[in-house]
């Protein structure tokens, strides 16, 4: 592992990074960091193998750095990588995302106007396919970082407007140092990571966090599942049923409200409609035969 000083400043964001491989995307993210990124930070890296080149480039950068020999998945690798971050803030950020100008400052002008540390924020991600979530933007601009439109990436950034809105969960997202060792980080059981972000939203929310925000103005482009797409999956659904009970879906829907506009920053308790009942009998039935 190497050290790196905190960027313009003691650092207030950790940006840690789990990476396997795709050395071209962490360069582009990095660069991107630099970039677009004025609030003081430090970024750690976690190298799953990288036997393409990444350990090599590292090893002539100064960025902090944890490495395994061979792919450990997104939970291990984040819990390792945090150990060696400083700042209070701990910014989750994939390999494959390109952050966009102001994409910090929005997050911390949020940050600085809550009155706690139990919170959790999201960026808004821009992705060049239409997926039917309500929390993206759709805009294509290259699928790669050789084919990136940045002219375009920057005109979508500012002609396309985007309410805050609620149930942030997945990156780019942000916590308080102390609410991460509270739960206990990612939960290694889902490894190599498929629904280890709800379940990681799910722990907070039972600690009594009601802050699951996203960020209309803190927008950063995805070139989408760069490194998911090479993993044998866990079947995380199945995975967050047994351990919690109810489904994703009732979670979301009922509790974290993702994808409605956020009128309020506290969430408060689900409404116990009919609609609720459904989806809580259904999480039962599919936990009788699951």
């Amino acid at each position: 592992m190497t050290s790196n000083a905190a960027q313009q400043g003691e650092a207030i964001f950790s940006i840690v990074i789990p990476t396997w491989n795709n050395l071209s995307l962490l360069q582009s993210c990095i660069t991107a960091i630099q970039r677009h990124t004025t609030i003081p930070y430090e970024i750690v890296i976690h190298i799953n193998d990288g036997s393409d080149g990444t350990v090599d480039w590292l090893k002539q950068q100064t960025f902090k750095y944890t490495y395994s020999e061979t792919n450990i998945g997104i939970c291990r690798a984040l819990n390792l990588a945090v150990k060696q971050a400083s700042a209070p803030y701990i910014v989750y950020l994939n390999d494959d995302m390109v952050v966009c100008p102001n994409w910090d400052s929005a997050l911390f002008n949020i940050i600085k106007q809550l009155d706690t540390d139990a919170f959790m924020l999201s960026g808004t991600m821009i992705e060049p396919r239409e997926t039917r979530n309500p929390c993206v933007i759709v805009s294509n601009c290259g699928l790669s970082p050789d084919a990136l439109d940045e002219e375009k990436l920057i005109e979508t950034c500012t002609q396309h407007s985007k309410k805050d809105w609620y149930g942030a969960t997945w990156p780019p997202c942000v916590v308080h140092r102390q609410w991460w060792d509270k739960v206990g980080g990612y939960s290694e059981e889902f490894s190599p990571g498929m629904s280890s972000d709800n379940d990681f939203s799910m722990k907070m929310w039972q600690a009594g966090c009601r802050i699951f925000l996203g960020v209309g103005q803190s927008r950063v482009y995805h070139f989408m599942s760069k490194s998911t797409g090479k993993v044998v999956r866990n079947d995380g659904r199945k995975q967050f049923l047994k351990k919690w009970g109810i489904t994703q879906t009732t979670f979301d829907r009922h509790y974290l409200r993702r994808g409605q506009p956020a009128d309020n920053t506290v969430l408060q308790e689900p409404h116990k409609n009919l609609l609720y009942y459904y989806d809580v009998l259904r999480s039962k039935l599919k936990l009788l035969v699951s």
